[in-house]
């Protein structure tokens, strides 16, 4: 398998768990989610203990859920509250796995490996998204691609000159050299794009067309995501790299959780610095990302049935792609690291 298992995973986002559960699988494991009563969230392995029917097809009763086949009443922990005779002892040892769950960023964060080496204070940092004088609304997507193939692709915005030619990219994004630094395990890929005329997303929100400094900031963050530091800024305010916050700025966030080999669930949102109030504008931001990570899809999704239909053929990695390279390289060594192998 090409997961990392002892690591926090986004499940949902905090409105997709309700009362009703939700099913939906992680790193090959099929977990359902669902609110007790006092709002917090219960992650189980989704098949009733009994005749494994998932738990997901049942409904919740207070803070416990029913299956739908036979009544086995289960608990929050997995364990049973009831069996299917009224008059068979509660056997508590036939039981479905339960998870540790973490509510932050707007998200429910699942461990799925080692359940006694979960620790609340490695959810990986998404700052932007819940920081005073930011904003942050987001979207999800069921991608049938590898996550890593869109590591991949978050890591080389180069590929925005022709996917998303109508929308943020740009000739000059070709043209403008790139920094690749590794420290750790995070991996940042880093471009500056000085005295440009701002593409159509920019503009809008900067609402001026003038010269601008641009500049993307790529940081892969173990063990799927990609947030991404954008923005433009007029050449008059002598913005650099190290220090960039007097233009238009936002965070493109991005968590790309493994379903399986060959399929996603992508997390995506914008959280930015600017207009924070305006909902309207909240709302095309949400809408113009969807617009272009179905451009995204749509390459990913066709790259990942090339690769089936051509075996005898390999990856080639370019200039371009060394902050992918580097990525997919601190996802090997952690794997390895986890496997007893280093």
């Amino acid at each position: 398998m090409t997961f990392i298992r002892n690591r926090w995973y986004i499940a949902a986002w905090d409105g997709e768990v309700a009362n009703a559960p939700l099913s939906r699988k992680i790193c090959g494991e099929t977990i359902v989610l669902y609110r007790k009563l006092n709002g917090s969230v219960v992650a189980l392995r989704d098949a009733c203990p009994h005749r494994l029917l998932p738990l997901s097809l049942g409904t919740r009763e207070g803070d416990n859920l029913r299956c739908k086949y036979h009544g086995m009443l289960i608990g929050p922990d997995g364990s049973p509250e009831e069996m299917p005779l009224t008059n068979q002892r509660v056997n508590k040892q036939i039981s479905t796995q339960s998870y540790n769950v973490v509510e932050k960023y707007r998200y429910i964060w699942v461990w799925i490996g080692e359940q006694d080496k979960a620790d609340p204070e490695t959810v990986p940092d998404f700052w932007p998204c819940d920081s005073e004088g930011w904003v942050f609304d987001g979207g999800y997507m069921h991608v049938q691609c590898d996550y890593r193939l869109f590591i991949d692709n978050l890591m080389d915005l180069t590929h925005e000159t022709y996917v998303h030619a109508g929308s943020i990219g740009q000739k000059e994004l070709m043209e403008s050299p790139l920094e690749t630094s590794v420290n750790g395990n995070k991996v940042t890929l880093s471009r500056w794009i000085p005295n440009i005329s701002p593409p159509p997303f920019w503009r809008d929100a900067l609402q001026k067309d003038t010269p601008v400094d641009r500049w993307q900031i790529c940081e892969f963050i173990e063990p799927c995501s990609v947030n991404i530091d954008v923005g433009v800024s007029p050449i008059e305010n002598l913005d650099s790299l190290e220090d960039h916050n007097s233009g238009v700025r936002g965070f493109v966030i991005d968590s790309m959780t493994p379903e399986t080999e060959e399929s996603c669930h992508y997390f995506w949102g914008m959280a930015r610095n600017f207009r924070i109030d305006d909902q309207g504008l909240t709302q095309r931001i949400r809408a113009g990302q969807a617009a272009i990570f179905h451009e995204d899809i749509e390459i990913l999704e066709r790259q990942q049935q090339s690769i089936a239909d051509n075996p005898d053929m390999a990856l080639r990695v370019l200039s371009i792609d060394s902050g992918g390279a580097h990525a997919r390289r601190s996802i090997s060594k952690l794997m390895e690291i986890e496997n007893g192998k280093k």
